[in-house]
């Protein structure tokens, strides 16, 4: 099963405290006949919920982009949706990257096919937020306010933290510190999920072991010469490891990726499977990625009952069900309505994680993207 390389990343307040006060789901308010749901900004001003599922349903389509099923269970996510609502999905390339994502809102404006939403890197959702309409869901609330533009352009949806996932089948002992992927134990077993630069998960590995071994949020430096180091004594492992099927031949020893992606769930590996993830002990780093309407979305009402479903909280549990992080999470402690099973299967974390700003982000995307050498097997 492949897992997409998402082209940005992220990086926000996993653990900043969401505010408590919930919004109701549902809505009394009368619609008008006329709504033109490509400008509306939330439920409540077009009507309340019962007319935006009204509008939806008539619909009857939604188009979302690069959501492979096993990526933060949007399997699921999907395919309640559906049941939900009977407004049939269309996944245009499940395994693609935020970049593809940008480029078909822009190349494919007027198209019934156009994507109605994105699942974007917080840099793209910065960058390209003139493609995006402003909506508030029903719970925007209990979303950060460091985790979503005030105007309602984007909001992050899940996260994780950089870890460490390690097949015992090839290697003895999985690894807890980044010093110790330099072990001579480890020869030709450190592996990234997708290219430095171009991958938000591969990225977000830099920059961890750049803040891990001299560096900081202002210098990714540090991490490119650890992986250049790792390459250089044999340790790094050049194999895209983007499928289970790569696991399951023993051709990632350790892959280095985020936690929500890296448990042997989010792989779809068999039950016989020895996988292990640790998040390093050290400096932990997390990511959000970030939901957003395109402006020009066909399907406007199908995409906001969209995010009103990935922000209830059926949806966010599923999130969570996914191994991943949902943004909602602190205040859905808070409530008691968090899924207690889920919460505890999430690998466990040392510290609190360190979190750049906006600027920083866009920085050490490009220098890691420009001074990222090591090529592929």
């Amino acid at each position: 099963m492949s897992i997409r390389n998402r082209g940005a990343l992220a990086f926000s307040g996993l653990a900043v405290a969401a505010a408590t006060a919930a919004v109701a789901f549902g809505s009394t308010a009368s619609a008008g006949a006329s709504t033109d749901w490509s400008t509306v900004t939330s439920a409540a001003q077009g009507g309340g919920m019962s007319a935006l599922i009204a509008a939806a349903k008539a619909e009857g389509h939604l188009n979302v982009i690069t959501l492979p099923s096993n990526w933060a269970n949007y399997g699921t996510q999907m395919k309640e949706f559906t049941q939900m609502y009977g407004i049939k999905i269309t996944d245009e390339i499940p395994s693609g990257s935020s970049a593809q994502e940008i480029q078909a809102i822009e190349t494919t404006k007027g198209r019934s096919s156009a994507p109605d939403v994105v699942d974007v890197g917080q840099s793209f959702a910065e960058t390209d937020s003139n493609l995006f309409a402003p909506y508030k869901v029903a719970t925007w609330n209990m979303i950060p306010a460091a985790n979503k533009d005030a105007n309602g352009t984007w909001f992050n949806d899940y996260g994780g933290y950089v870890s460490f996932g390690c097949d015992l089948k090839v290697v003895k002992t999985c690894p807890t510190t980044w010093k110790q992927l330099l072990k001579p134990e480890y020869k030709n077993s450190v592996a990234l999920n997708g290219v430095p630069g171009q991958a938000g998960a591969a990225t977000g590995a830099v920059w961890a072991a750049a803040i891990n071994n001299g560096g900081s949020l202002n210098n990714a430096n540090p991490g490119l010469k650890f992986f250049n180091k790792l390459s250089t004594i044999g340790n790094f492992n050049s194999t895209d490891c983007d499928a289970s099927s790569l696991i399951e031949a023993g051709a990632c020893p350790i892959i280095v990726n985020w936690d929500f992606l890296n448990v042997a769930g989010a792989w779809g590996l068999p039950a016989s499977a020895r996988w292990v993830v640790n998040v390093p002990n050290g400096k932990s780093f997390a990511e959000y990625y970030a939901q957003a309407i395109s402006k020009s979305a066909p399907d406007p009402a199908a995409a906001r009952l969209w995010e009103e479903f990935l922000y209830s909280t059926q949806g966010q549990n599923n999130f969570l069900k996914g191994y991943a992080r949902p943004v909602e999470l602190t205040a859905m402690v808070k409530n008691h309505t968090v899924d207690k099973a889920a919460y505890k299967l999430l690998p466990k974390v040392h510290n609190v994680a360190t979190f750049p700003s906006i600027a920083q982000t866009k920085k050490a995307a490009t220098v890691i993207a420009n001074g990222w050498s090591i090529k592929a097997a």
